[in-house]
Protein backbone atom coordinates (compact mmCIF):
# COMPACT_ATOMS: atom_id res chain seq x y z
CA UNK A 1 0.00 0.00 0.00
CA UNK A 2 1.05 3.17 -1.06
CA UNK A 3 2.71 5.14 1.70
CA UNK A 4 2.19 8.95 2.83
CA UNK A 5 5.08 10.93 1.90
CA UNK A 6 4.42 14.17 3.12
CA UNK A 7 6.94 14.25 5.90
CA UNK A 8 9.62 12.59 3.79
CA UNK A 9 8.71 15.40 1.29
CA UNK A 10 8.31 18.36 3.59
CA UNK A 11 12.35 18.02 4.40
CA UNK A 12 13.97 20.20 1.82
CA UNK A 13 12.35 22.49 -0.59
CA UNK A 14 14.13 20.99 -3.65
CA UNK A 15 14.99 17.62 -4.49
CA UNK A 16 18.37 17.73 -7.13
CA UNK A 17 17.78 15.64 -9.35
CA UNK A 18 21.49 13.76 -10.86
CA UNK A 19 22.56 11.60 -13.69
CA UNK A 20 25.89 10.18 -12.64
CA UNK A 21 28.25 8.30 -15.15
CA UNK A 22 30.58 8.38 -12.18
CA UNK A 23 29.42 6.04 -8.97
CA UNK A 24 32.26 7.44 -7.17
CA UNK A 25 30.84 10.66 -7.05
CA UNK A 26 27.84 9.90 -5.15
CA UNK A 27 28.94 9.61 -1.92
CA UNK A 28 30.81 12.89 -1.84
CA UNK A 29 27.88 14.76 -3.93
CA UNK A 30 25.52 13.61 -1.04
CA UNK A 31 27.90 15.06 1.58
CA UNK A 32 27.74 17.94 -0.39
CA UNK A 33 24.12 18.47 -0.65
CA UNK A 34 23.43 17.30 3.08
CA UNK A 35 25.97 19.98 3.98
CA UNK A 36 23.57 22.51 2.47
CA UNK A 37 20.57 21.65 3.10
CA UNK A 38 19.11 19.38 0.74
CA UNK A 39 19.12 15.50 2.26
CA UNK A 40 16.66 14.36 -0.33
CA UNK A 41 18.69 13.17 -4.00
CA UNK A 42 17.03 11.55 -6.56
CA UNK A 43 19.28 9.46 -8.62
CA UNK A 44 18.07 8.56 -12.13
CA UNK A 45 18.59 5.19 -14.04
CA UNK A 46 19.46 6.77 -16.80
CA UNK A 47 23.32 5.52 -16.39
CA UNK A 48 25.32 2.44 -16.03
CA UNK A 49 26.21 3.80 -12.63
CA UNK A 50 23.03 4.54 -11.34
CA UNK A 51 22.56 1.67 -9.08
CA UNK A 52 26.22 1.73 -7.67
CA UNK A 53 25.54 5.67 -6.97
CA UNK A 54 22.70 4.53 -4.71
CA UNK A 55 24.26 1.90 -3.57
CA UNK A 56 27.51 4.31 -2.51
CA UNK A 57 24.75 6.96 -0.86
CA UNK A 58 22.80 4.82 1.35
CA UNK A 59 26.07 2.95 2.60
CA UNK A 60 28.00 6.07 2.99
CA UNK A 61 26.02 9.11 3.47
CA UNK A 62 23.17 7.77 6.32
CA UNK A 63 21.87 11.48 6.42
CA UNK A 64 20.97 10.94 2.82
CA UNK A 65 18.06 9.78 1.49
CA UNK A 66 18.34 8.50 -1.98
CA UNK A 67 15.92 8.40 -4.02
CA UNK A 68 15.49 5.95 -7.53
CA UNK A 69 14.47 8.16 -10.37
CA UNK A 70 13.37 7.29 -13.90
CA UNK A 71 11.91 3.95 -13.11
CA UNK A 72 10.47 2.90 -15.99
CA UNK A 73 9.92 -1.22 -15.66
CA UNK A 74 8.89 -3.26 -13.22
CA UNK A 75 11.98 -5.15 -13.08
CA UNK A 76 13.95 -2.29 -11.60
CA UNK A 77 11.74 -1.92 -8.58
CA UNK A 78 13.16 -4.84 -6.54
CA UNK A 79 17.03 -3.69 -8.31
CA UNK A 80 16.60 -0.38 -6.74
CA UNK A 81 15.39 -1.44 -3.11
CA UNK A 82 18.19 -4.12 -3.13
CA UNK A 83 20.52 -0.90 -3.62
CA UNK A 84 18.95 0.51 -0.78
CA UNK A 85 16.80 3.48 -2.41
CA UNK A 86 14.39 4.89 0.31
CA UNK A 87 11.96 5.96 -2.51
CA UNK A 88 10.79 5.46 -6.43
CA UNK A 89 10.42 8.59 -8.69
CA UNK A 90 8.84 7.92 -12.04
CA UNK A 91 8.55 10.05 -14.79
CA UNK A 92 5.10 8.72 -16.23
CA UNK A 93 3.10 5.97 -15.11
CA UNK A 94 1.45 3.51 -16.76
CA UNK A 95 -1.09 0.62 -15.09
CA UNK A 96 0.77 -2.00 -14.78
CA UNK A 97 3.57 -0.15 -13.08
CA UNK A 98 1.39 2.03 -11.02
CA UNK A 99 -0.06 -1.51 -9.73
CA UNK A 100 3.12 -3.00 -9.37
CA UNK A 101 4.82 0.24 -7.19
CA UNK A 102 1.14 0.25 -4.84
CA UNK A 103 2.17 -3.43 -3.96
CA UNK A 104 5.86 -2.62 -3.43
CA UNK A 105 7.44 -2.13 -0.01
CA UNK A 106 9.05 1.02 -0.88
CA UNK A 107 7.38 4.37 -0.97
CA UNK A 108 6.69 6.31 -4.42
CA UNK A 109 6.13 8.74 -6.11
CA UNK A 110 4.74 8.22 -9.18
CA UNK A 111 4.46 11.05 -12.10
CA UNK A 112 1.75 11.41 -14.19
CA UNK A 113 1.21 14.79 -16.49
CA UNK A 114 -2.66 14.85 -16.58
CA UNK A 115 -5.64 15.21 -15.10
CA UNK A 116 -6.73 11.67 -15.71
CA UNK A 117 -3.00 10.11 -14.76
CA UNK A 118 -3.42 11.69 -11.39
CA UNK A 119 -7.01 10.20 -10.63
CA UNK A 120 -5.73 7.27 -11.86
CA UNK A 121 -2.61 7.12 -9.30
CA UNK A 122 -5.07 8.77 -6.54
CA UNK A 123 -7.53 5.37 -7.26
CA UNK A 124 -4.31 3.35 -6.03
CA UNK A 125 -3.48 5.27 -2.46
CA UNK A 126 -0.98 7.62 -3.96
CA UNK A 127 -1.27 11.18 -2.42
CA UNK A 128 1.71 12.48 -3.40
CA UNK A 129 2.76 12.48 -7.08
CA UNK A 130 5.07 13.57 -9.60
CA UNK A 131 4.50 16.22 -12.10
CA UNK A 132 6.44 16.08 -15.46
CA UNK A 133 7.25 17.63 -17.58
CA UNK A 134 5.78 20.21 -15.37
CA UNK A 135 6.87 23.29 -17.69
CA UNK A 136 5.85 21.86 -20.13
CA UNK A 137 2.58 20.54 -19.03
CA UNK A 138 1.14 23.59 -17.89
CA UNK A 139 3.17 24.49 -14.84
CA UNK A 140 1.64 26.42 -12.18
CA UNK A 141 -1.57 26.98 -14.18
CA UNK A 142 -2.21 23.42 -13.98
CA UNK A 143 -1.01 23.03 -10.48
CA UNK A 144 -3.64 26.16 -9.55
CA UNK A 145 -6.30 24.34 -11.98
CA UNK A 146 -5.80 20.93 -10.42
CA UNK A 147 -6.11 22.08 -7.04
CA UNK A 148 -10.00 22.48 -7.11
CA UNK A 149 -10.91 19.20 -8.17
CA UNK A 150 -8.40 17.36 -6.24
CA UNK A 151 -7.14 18.91 -3.54
CA UNK A 152 -6.25 15.70 -1.59
CA UNK A 153 -3.48 15.68 -3.84
CA UNK A 154 -0.05 17.16 -3.91
CA UNK A 155 2.81 17.21 -6.41
CA UNK A 156 6.03 17.54 -6.87
CA UNK A 157 6.79 19.49 -10.43
CA UNK A 158 10.33 18.75 -12.28
CA UNK A 159 11.12 19.68 -15.74
CA UNK A 160 12.44 22.52 -16.63
CA UNK A 161 12.25 24.37 -13.15
CA UNK A 162 15.07 26.27 -12.61
CA UNK A 163 15.95 28.98 -9.47
CA UNK A 164 14.21 31.86 -10.68
CA UNK A 165 10.96 29.70 -10.90
CA UNK A 166 10.69 27.40 -8.25
CA UNK A 167 9.45 30.15 -5.36
CA UNK A 168 6.54 30.06 -7.76
CA UNK A 169 5.44 26.35 -7.23
CA UNK A 170 6.53 26.25 -3.96
CA UNK A 171 4.25 29.20 -3.25
CA UNK A 172 0.97 26.62 -4.39
CA UNK A 173 -0.71 24.75 -1.49
CA UNK A 174 -0.50 22.10 -3.52
CA UNK A 175 3.08 21.83 -4.00
CA UNK A 176 5.51 20.38 -0.73
CA UNK A 177 8.60 20.26 -3.39
CA UNK A 178 10.01 20.71 -6.74
CA UNK A 179 13.06 18.70 -8.87
CA UNK A 180 15.56 20.32 -9.99
CA UNK A 181 18.35 19.44 -12.52
CA UNK A 182 20.02 23.16 -12.09
CA UNK A 183 21.82 22.37 -8.46
CA UNK A 184 24.45 19.89 -10.35
CA UNK A 185 25.48 20.72 -13.37
CA UNK A 186 27.16 18.46 -15.54
CA UNK A 187 30.80 20.61 -15.65
CA UNK A 188 30.58 21.49 -11.92
CA UNK A 189 30.04 17.25 -11.51
CA UNK A 190 32.82 16.72 -14.08
CA UNK A 191 35.19 18.79 -12.74
CA UNK A 192 34.32 17.98 -9.48
CA UNK A 193 33.18 21.43 -8.18
CA UNK A 194 31.76 20.53 -4.82
CA UNK A 195 32.25 24.47 -3.87
CA UNK A 196 29.85 25.52 -7.10
CA UNK A 197 27.48 22.57 -6.28
CA UNK A 198 27.49 23.33 -2.31
CA UNK A 199 26.55 27.15 -3.49
CA UNK A 200 23.78 25.82 -5.27
CA UNK A 201 22.43 23.69 -2.71
CA UNK A 202 22.24 25.88 0.01
CA UNK A 203 20.35 28.80 -2.97
CA UNK A 204 17.91 26.06 -3.33
CA UNK A 205 17.48 25.12 0.17
CA UNK A 206 16.93 28.79 1.39
CA UNK A 207 14.15 28.59 -1.10
CA UNK A 208 11.68 27.41 1.94
CA UNK A 209 11.53 30.63 3.95
CA UNK A 210 11.31 32.86 0.60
Amino acid sequence: MPRDLSALLARAPVIPVVALDDAGLAEPLARTLVEAGLPLIEITLRTPQALDAIRAVARAVPEAVPIAGTVLEERQIGEVMDAGAHAIVTPGTPPALAEALARADVPALPGCATASEAMALASLGFRQLKFFPAEASGGTRWLSAIAGPLPHLSFCPTGGVTLGTAPDYLALANVPCVGGTWITPKAALAARDFDTIGRLAREAAGLRGA
